[in-house]
């Protein structure tokens, strides 16, 4: 079950849905994620009352276009998946919106079974007097 934030500058609620829709897409294909198993929090900054600041770290240059995703999973998952994540997100951004693929900064951060609760104030992953669920969602 990841968690997916996505920040973007200059952005509608069209361009919003794509960028949300092309990161799913992506988890789906790469990493086996059901396809209804998505959260997300989409986020259009106008540069003025909010903003995103970047620079061109690594020499790989963002312009006005450029997008944060950071995405929150469960761990266990090898490199390989990640860099095929990594790359078709910035594929599907670019095909669905437009965006350049430098422009596409993706995060990862892991976490572990008892670190989640769906509601309830319940760890349904990981409930209390039971081994934790250890299977990646």
């Amino acid at each position: 079950m990841p968690f997916v934030r996505i920040d973007a500058l200059g952005t509608g609620t069209a361009r919003l849905d794509a960028l949300g829709q092309a990161v799913h897409d992506a988890l789906v294909e790469t990493l086996g994620v059901p396809p209804d198993d998505r959260f997300q929090v989409l986020t259009g900054h106008d540069g003025v009352t909010s903003t995103l600041r970047y620079d061109d770290h690594l020499g790989i240059p963002k312009d006005g276009s450029v997008v944060f995703v950071a995405i929150t999973m469960r761990s266990g998952r090898p490199p390989e998946l990640k860099r095929a994540l990594y790359r078709r997100i910035a594929e599907l951004v670019h095909e669905r919106t437009g965006t350049e693929p430098r422009n596409v900064v993706v995060t990862v951060t892991e976490n572990t079974c008892v670190d989640w609760s769906f509601g309830d104030g319940e760890a349904q992953y990981a409930p209390a007097g039971a081994e934790p669920d250890g299977a990646l969602r």
